[in-house]
């Protein structure tokens, strides 16, 4: 074959030729007699246009979700020493953030994302697609219904990978984490549909301090029902949820949420009425059950020991505080160690105090990260409510109350000093501590024997040092 015959493939881009099929303005490739353009490569197609995506990627949607993030990072991190050693506290303070921070946010974005056709003056393009009505909300309330689950689930994951080093037993409610994410992203799915019914530019802000309102208040109510509001905070890091309690309550607030969504775009009203059942159905076990939906986890309130004489003993959700807190009291066990009437154990909560065993003060409450900055603020505590007795004494007279008052405050000072307090206010209890730190061990152990014989509740006849 000549040169002039193999132009067509070796003359290079954008040279001009006569015999090229492809700068005849007439030819028509793949339709003329001739052959087409050799391409190597395959032909050139233009990749599809992905609504969804640049749905998701563009607008609103990613700033409220990094919002989201930020937010649930600051909150948490700012308070770390409350949380940062138990799964429990880390999950609820992330739950409580999430709904009652997060949650106007993620009805905020619903809401001004739901009026952007109709800030846009283009409501009526929309309408002329060939997609559904519901399938057109569907792409439209994405970025608001995704991205704050999404920034959620980053901050509360940062935060767990925080917790993981310093938490002793258990792990974080994954059933409940899962609730969130739903929760947030029906607050979002309801924010759309709002803005898209409400022709207000300031919906958006107003509708985020009903949503900050409406899902305080049941904060503070006492109601059963008060567990449908997903932020609510829980107490105790010795209990767990009931295995049904994250699937219903996810079940509750998608339900509401696809409820008022198939009402907006569906085209038969009637399938709302599906998921509205199922999220009544969700609801009446949560509103029965009310704070049972918390029940004690035996393991994590198992008791770990030191062997000690009196014995220190935590909950197994503070095992690593165990150390500390042996070192803290260790001062007070000295002293209280072979007085007869000296409790044998300390015992966290929430077990039931037997004889010879006296309640101990949480660890956790003073612990920062596995240690107690203040230890012998731990041990004043831990002390003080070794004497504390819930009793009616008006049957001594005033004077002897605050005798027995005065040296209550002595002796709680001298088995557990505090250095930055120093001795008690008044003059008496001063001068019984005194007598107390000159006396020898056999006569400290002597009082101690008969002050723990005598009831905090007799005031009359309390021993004097």
């Amino acid at each position: 074959m000549s040169a002039l015959g193999m132009s067509g493939a070796t003359d290079t881009p954008g040279t001009p030729h006569d015999h090229n099929p492809s700068n005849n303005p007439d030819h028509n490739p793949g339709h003329g007699p001739g052959p087409g353009p050799r391409n190597d490569h395959g032909p050139t197609r233009l990749r599809a246009a992905r609504p969804l995506r640049a749905e998701l990627l563009r607008g609103i949607g990613p700033w409220t979700g990094a919002a989201a993030a930020v937010i649930i990072a600051v909150t948490l991190f700012s308070s770390a020493d409350r949380w940062q050693g138990r799964w429990t506290e880390t999950t609820d303070l992330a739950r409580v953030a999430a709904v009652l921070l997060c949650g106007p946010l993620a009805v905020a974005a619903g809401c001004w994302q739901g009026g952007r056709e109709r800030r846009r003056r283009t409501d009526e393009l929309w309408s002329s697609l060939a997609r559904t009505p519901l399938r057109r909300a569907l792409h439209a309330l994405a970025p608001a219904a995704l991205w704050p689950p999404a920034g959620y689930l980053v901050g509360t994951g940062a935060c767990l990978l925080a917790t993981w080093p310093y938490a002793s037993d258990g792990h974080p409610f994954v059933s409940l984490i899962a609730a969130d994410l739903v929760a947030l992203a029906s607050l979002g799915v309801l924010g759309f549909v709002a803005g898209r019914l409400i022709p207000w530019r300031l919906a958006a802000p107003g509708l985020a301090l009903v949503a900050y309102v409406g899902l305080a208040v049941p904060v503070y109510s006492g109601a059963d029902a008060r567990w449908l509001d997903p932020g609510i905070d829980h107490t105790y890091s010795w209990d767990r949820p009931v295995w049904w309690f994250g699937p219903a309550s996810a079940v509750w607030t998608g339900g509401l949420a696809a409820t008022a969504l198939l009402a907006y775009a569906a085209r038969s009203r009637l399938v709302a009425l599906v998921p509205l059942v199922l999220a009544v159905a969700a609801a009446v076990p949560i509103a029965r059950t009310g704070d049972a939906v918390w029940r004690p986890d035996p393991e994590a309130a198992r008791l770990v020991c030191d062997d000690g004489t009196p014995q220190v003993c935590v909950t197994a959700v503070d095992r690593k505080l165990l150390p500390a807190t042996s070192s803290a009291l260790a001062g007070v066990n000295a002293r209280l160690r072979g007085v007869p009437g000296a409790p044998v154990r300390w015992v966290d909560h929430p077990h039931t105090l037997r004889r010879g065993e006296a309640r101990l003060l949480s660890p956790a409450g003073l612990a920062v990260r596995n240690r107690l900055p203040d230890p012998a603020l731990y041990a004043n505590w831990a002390v003080g409510g070794l004497f504390d007795e819930d009793c009616d004494q008006t049957a001594s007279d005033a004077a002897a109350r605050e005798r027995a008052t005065a040296v209550s405050a002595a002796v709680h000072q001298w088995l557990a000093p505090r250095p930055d307090s120093g001795a008690p206010s008044w003059p008496e209890a001063t001068a019984h501590l005194k007598r107390l730190e000159a006396m020898n061990a056999e006569q400290s152990r002597a009082f101690l024997t008969r002050y723990l014989a005598t009831g905090r509740c007799r005031a009359d006849e309390v021993p004097l040092p």
